[in-house]
Order: C-alpha cells, then structure tokens, then sequence
C-alpha cells in the first residue's frame, strides 16, 4: 500500500516552479495565452526524448522560430515557409520532414476545429472513465492532418497500445493547472488524466507494487493511474512531477513509499 501522507510531503516540498528548469515545462512558461501555450506544449512534449541537454536545444531551435507567438505563426505561415525555416532540423530520430509535418498537422487541425483542445474534445467524452479514447481519436486526426506527410514518431499512436507517455505528459501540462503545471485546456476534467509512463514511473510502479507489468504498454499505464486515482480520486497525475523530479536527482527510494 502507498503511503499517501509520504507522497503529499514530497508534493509540497519539490512541487514548485523553480524546480523546472531543467524540465521541458519551463519552455511553456513563456506564453501567457492558451492558444500559444497549447502549440508550444505539443511541440516541447514531443521533442522530449534522449538528453536534456539535446531536447532543450531542439525544442528552443523551435520555439525560436515561431516567435512571441507559436499562434500567430502557425495561422500566418506557408507550408512552403515552414519548410524553409525548419530545413536542417534534426533531433535524434526527427529530420526536418517530421517536424514540418506536425507544423502540418496542428496547422490544419487549428484550422478545421479553432484550437487544438477544441481538436481533442471531438473525440473526448465526459462518460470516459480516462483520456485514453480522447487520446487515440487526437493522434488520428492530428497524423490525418498532416496533408499526407509523416510526422513519425513524433506523434505516438496510442492504438498500438503503446504508453504514450508524451502525449499524456501534454495533457498534463496542459490540462492541470497548480505551482507546477500551466494549465490552458478547461474543459477536460484532470481526474480522467494519466500518468506519463517513462521509466522512472514504470520503476516505481513496480518496486511500490502498483503494477506488476514488466512491458511498459497502456495496460501498465492504467495500473498505475488506477493506484494513484484512489490517492486522489480528483488529480491522479498530482505526484507525477516530484517523484519524476526525484528519480532523475537519484533521490528516489520506492521502498520510503510503502506502508507497513
């Protein structure tokens, strides 16, 4: 059983905006209206894998050439234009083509639907118990939107029941709103979110007995979530930053976790 009190102590402790800057959040900290916010997050959440040091740079080579406003660019900018700007990007798997079909993609999801969390409402039901069917139908539309192009890996399939830790990181960022995380997207209730599986959580999982799953897969991501949910029944993701933030520091004792 986890200690909930044990949990809270170190949400209190480390959940605060100036733990994040090594974090790819911080980037989401410069933009103040949702439209922009909403853009940069999906861009920062899918760059963040490999090192810190190469997701930082990629996703500021980025952000750096939206501007002041991802929005506005992405309302305002050819595909032509686009392919101009991002030619020679590289970020481990990613080329140039990958990321100017995601530009694709939100450029024409923003279009058919006014902003990417209306995107995601149209396959979100307030019935679903998780955002997992949400999760699926916006990976669909926003891969459909790319204009035939291929964004790879950069947008996860979620019907290949993988962990779709990035896109559920995005969710989070986007969906709750506390010291930490920026918020934007008040329409999808943060007690459906959940956990970004990478493997810090995956170990922690099954050292503290939430899961018993060695295949870090949708299946796992549930077991965790459904732990964490009778914790707090309204915020099951609350502790996903700080004990993230204290496995990457090497501080991180599962076993501290366990009651008795």
């Amino acid at each position: 059983m986890i200690d909930s009190d044990k949990l809270e102590t170190l949400y209190q402790a480390y959940n605060h905006r100036r733990f994040a800057c090594s974090d790819p959040i911080e980037f989401l900290y410069r933009y103040h209206h949702p439209a922009d916010r909403e853009i940069a997050g999906l861009v920062a959440s899918s760059l963040a894998y490999g090192r810190v040091a190469q997701i930082r740079k990629s996703i500021s080579r980025v952000l750096e050439v939206m501007g002041k406003s991802p929005r506005r660019y992405i309302e305002n900018t050819g595909l032509k234009s686009i392919e101009a700007d991002f030619a020679g990007f590289v970020h481990r798997f990613a080329s140039d083509a990958h990321i100017c079909a995601l530009m694709a993609g939100i450029q024409r999801a923003i279009k058919t639907h006014g902003s990417l969390q209306a995107c995601f409402l149209e396959g979100f039901h307030m019935e679903h118990v998780t955002v997992w069917n949400g999760l699926q139908a916006f990976s669909e539309k926003i891969t459909a939107f790319c204009a035939g192009m291929n964004p790879g890996h950069l947008i996860p399939v979620p019907g290949k029941k993988s962990a779709c830790k990035r896109l559920n990181l995005y969710l989070r960022w986007m969906v709750r709103k506390d010291a930490v995380d920026p918020g934007g997207w008040d329409a999808v209730p943060p007690s459906r979110l959940l956990i970004p599986l990478d493997t810090h959580m995956h170990r922690f999982g099954l050292e503290t007995g939430m899961t018993s799953r060695r295949q870090a897969d949708v299946r796992t991501v549930l077991e965790v979530t459904e732990t964490f949910r009778k914790i707090a029944p309204q915020d099951p993701v609350r502790y996903d930053f700080v004990l993230t933030l204290a496995a990457i520091a090497g501080k991180l004792n599962p076993a501290d976790f366990v009651s008795v």
